[in-house]
């Protein structure tokens, strides 16, 4: 089953048993992975469907942190519980241990000695972690790493 199947089926049982916010979430999905399809012009695969979810969740992270900011509990409240609906279709990321391994792997591998190697080690890096680790998360743990 593609992801855009099980958004459908998921809409559908939302739809039945009146969750009202998974519903919401699910089309709004939806309609991002539409939206990406009309701009390539094609269909997407699931990998690219799967990208299109991580923008959206990756737009409900920074939300959230910016209601955090403005004192807005109320709203952070509805993006959390949104993102959550989200991160059910997106894959598990790596937990900072995780990344911080991966990262000294690739320091090591490529000799990275210092803060400007940084653009070497975000590539190889990110193109090994992509869909698996936050980006902030990676480009925070390089940054340390190449400091240190």
């Amino acid at each position: 089953m593609t992801l855009q199947d099980r958004l459908s089926e998921d809409l559908r049982e939302a739809m039945r048993s009146g969750d009202t916010m998974r519903r919401d979430v699910v089309r709004m999905a939806r309609n991002a992975i539409a939206y990406a399809e009309k701009a390539k012009g094609a269909p997407l695969d699931d990998a690219e469907a799967l990208t299109a979810l991580q923008q959206q969740a990756r737009q409900r992270r920074d939300s959230i942190e910016a209601y955090r900011v403005a004192g807005r509990p109320d709203r952070m409240a509805q993006e959390s519980s949104e993102l959550a609906v989200l991160e059910h279709y997106l894959p598990q990321l790596m937990e900072p241990e995780e990344v911080e391994a991966a990262a000294r792997a690739v320091i090591e591998q490529l000799g990275a000695s210092g803060p400007g190697d940084k653009g070497k080690v975000m590539g190889r890096l990110m193109s090994e972690l992509k869909g698996k680790a936050d980006g902030g998360l990676v480009n925070a743990t390089v940054t340390e790493l190449l400091q240190a």
